[in-house]
């Protein structure tokens, strides 16, 4: 999987990232767990999962960056790198199709809770929340006390800086949004969810709601833009739009349907996932051919199609299409 792309053209140029890898290895999961034995995403998700064992170091953390001769490009992968290979790693304890994937992902995890405590390997919030995500759904699959501690760990630290920054009128966990918003409560609620902690999943329903109210204008879901972020007290960024952020929306608004079990939040979800179709500020289809465009702007559309954007759409349209059937057999 290419990093990037001119056009629709895989740019071999820019070589691979554990990043991508590790969201592949989640989305080819999911495909498994709706299309059953398709032997594509068999192939892709083992391949990813490879890729996965290759990156990690002696020390529990990951390579990021390989170029297209399969040398790896740096000494250390980054905090989010390392936090997203966790995330895929305990999804595929929870999510894998086989005994032996399974195993190989407890291995991988083991190694990293082996290295030292997670939140001071992890110290900024997106990458923690990374990590908790993926230990959400490995405790949630194996109940590993384990998983369990080092989840208490890393949550109880994103609640206590929520609680630092949080106030009635900016219930949130930092000064400025910036990207990937929506993990955020995500890994509260996920976290709350399967650890019976009301507080970690109390605070995430707030921060979600509070972002909601940010990010949806007349119906329309309108995440904030690179362009500028949005600073408390200042304005917000419209342009530069992401489809990462749409995905992200997605998944928080399914987690907080998951936990409660209302309507609402599938809705909230499905308007995340319409933003792809054309249901943006700009009323511009970001689909086309089966991939995503890389970016929406005020005046412009970014007509690359990396793969963090593909995979954002499928990501996101998999999640939904897991949880129909539920929807459907509420509201009869």
């Amino acid at each position: 999987m290419i990093q990037h792309a001119l056009y629709s053209v895989p740019n071999r140029a820019t070589g691979y990232c554990t990043d991508d890898v590790a969201r592949g290895f989640i989305v080819a999961l999911g495909h498994l767990r709706l299309a059953g034995n398709d032997r594509l995403a068999h192939r892709l998700a083992g391949t990813y999962l490879a890729y996965l064992q290759h990156a990690q170091m002696e020390n529990g953390l990951f390579h990021n960056f390989m170029d297209y001769d399969r040398r790896w490009a740096d000494d250390c992968g980054t905090q989010d790198c390392c936090g997203r290979a966790i995330w895929a790693l305990g999804y595929g304890v929870s999510a894998s199709p086989s005994q032996s994937w399974r195993r190989v992902c407890a291995a991988l995890l083991d190694r990293v809770l082996a290295s030292s405590p997670l939140p001071e390997s992890l110290v900024y919030l997106r990458s923690r929340a990374y990590a908790a995500l993926g230990l959400s759904y490995a405790y949630a699959a194996s109940k590993d006390e384990r998983y369990a501690e080092a989840l208490r760990q890393l949550t109880g630290a994103m609640l206590a800086q929520y609680e630092s920054c949080a106030t009635a009128d900016w219930p949130w966990f930092e000064e400025t949004m910036t990207y990937d918003n929506a993990r955020l409560p995500e890994a509260m609620i996920r976290s709350g969810a399967v650890l019976g902690e009301p507080s970690y999943h109390a605070a995430g329903l707030t921060a979600l709601r509070f972002y909601e109210r940010v990010t949806v204008e007349n119906g329309v879901f309108v995440p904030i833009g690179n362009d500028g972020w949005y600073r408390r007290g200042g304005p917000r960024a419209r342009y530069g739009q992401q489809p990462l952020e749409a995905c992200a929306m997605v998944d928080a608004q399914l987690a907080a349907f998951d936990l409660t079990g209302e309507i609402a939040h599938f809705a909230g979800a499905e308007l995340a996932l319409e933003w792809y179709y054309g249901k943006n500020s700009r009323g511009i289809v970001m689909v086309a051919g089966g991939g995503c465009y890389d970016g929406l702007e005020k005046d412009a559309v970014n007509y690359n199609m990396g793969a963090e954007s593909t995979l954002a759409l499928l990501a996101a349209a998999y999640a939904l299409a897991a949880r129909r059937g539920r929807v459907l057999r509420a509201v009869r």
